[in-house]
């Protein structure tokens, strides 16, 4: 004898979408890219009197993807079958196109309606999850290639003082033909940060595979532990080649723009710790997915980029290594949000407040100077 079938929850009843350009408070770049602002796009999903927010960092196209292709698939679903939801939307762009802008609207949408559901719950979103930890490991992220020595220190010292002992710059610059200059900011990071501190260099694919062993061994001196996207996240091989042949942890997977890309990383021999970005892979639904199949390969995961949306999740699952603190994220969630965390002490806590939800709302006086749709 069956029981009866689970009640439903309320429907969706609303969502809408809204784009925020956030100028850089310094020049920004990294090995292959420049930038001068950050672009956030914001869905808002309500029922009855509860309002769940999620976001991407990315192209404002992700905002007509939001409107013309899954709004219709979203508003009258129930706010509580959110894996259901996040299939109808994946399977719906098949055409389309998944990968990329979609994906990053897919995860946006996901992660308002995960937020959804806690609210209506009257739950921090790690306890709707389950937690596995009370508190969540950050590593300051930054150390932009366009940064000049002061600069650099200004912000390594910065996390120093908040007691977060993990920091991150980028290194590669322009492609790699700048090797000197690499080598000479690791060292002045090492220098700042004392020998206790962990320190992080990130390549964003920047470098060929044997520069990319050359250079780790150069940095060895510095005791660099950790090595990301030393070559092209795309190069398997490239990067099995590389984790074969260097100390430091290679890590990438913040490209990964569904499941399959994230797990063929993870099989493939090639990191010692899948990144995975709330944000563009599917949202809160797929990244679980994600840190359960590293679990399954001995792998830690790492959430990438977006600290306060990544937070909850990160608390929710066992193998957990840390998440980013990446400084534009911070400043942009700090002006467009009430309810950001404090990383002191290099942690955070999420759902401590006993707010429901990820705990954030927007703060629309601030944001509405940025708001551009």
């Amino acid at each position: 004898m069956t029981g009866a079938a689970p009640p439903h929850g309320p429907r969706v009843e609303r969502l809408a979408v809204s784009v925020y350009r956030v100028p850089t408070d310094l020049p920004g770049g990294d090995a292959t890219l420049s930038w001068d602002a950050t672009t956030l796009v914001l869905v808002e999903a309500g029922a009855e009197d509860r309002t769940g927010i999620g976001f991407t960092y990315g192209s404002p196209a992700a905002a007509s993807v939001v409107e013309r292709e899954l709004a219709g698939l979203v508003v009258g679903h129930d706010a509580f079958a959110v894996p259901a939801a996040n299939d109808r939307m994946s399977r719906a762009l098949r055409n389309a196109g998944r990968p990329g802008i979609a994906a990053g609207a897919v995860s946006a949408v996901d992660t308002a309606l995960w937020d959804l559901k806690a609210r209506l719950l009257d739950l921090p979103l790690v306890r709707l999850l389950g937690a596995a930890r009370e508190e969540v490991a950050v590593y300051g992220s930054g150390g932009l290639t366009p940064y000049d020595d002061a600069q650099l220190e200004r912000q390594l010292r910065g996390w120093g003082e908040q007691g977060i002992d993990r920091v991150k710059i980028k290194v590669a610059e322009s492609w790699g033909r700048r090797e000197a200059r690499d080598l000479r900011r690791v060292a002045l990071t090492r220098r700042t940060v004392g020998d206790a501190a962990e320190v992080y260099v990130d390549a964003n694919g920047g470098y060929t595979r044997k520069q990319a062993v050359r250079m780790a061994s150069a940095m060895a001196g510095s005791g660099v532990g950790w090595l990301e996207e030393p070559v092209s996240s795309d190069d398997l091989t490239g990067l099995r080649m590389v984790r074969d042949a260097v100390l430091p942890d290679v890590a990438a997977g913040e490209y990964g723009y569904d499941l399959p890309y994230l797990t063929r990383m993870a099989a493939s021999g090639a990191v010692d710790c899948l990144q995975a970005d709330v944000t563009r892979c599917g949202g809160v639904t797929v990244w679980l997915r994600a840190a359960a199949v590293a679990e399954g390969l001995g792998l830690h995961i790492s959430g990438h980029c977006a600290p306060h949306l990544h937070a909850h999740v990160a608390a929710a699952v066992p193998n957990t290594r840390h998440l980013e603190w990446f400084h534009d994220h911070v400043r942009v969630e700090n002006l467009l949000f009430h309810g950001t965390l404090d990383p002191g002490g290099g942690t955070v806590s999420p759902g401590a407040s006993g707010e429901p939800g990820h705990g954030l709302t927007l703060d629309r006086a601030a944001a509405d100077r940025f708001r551009t749709a």
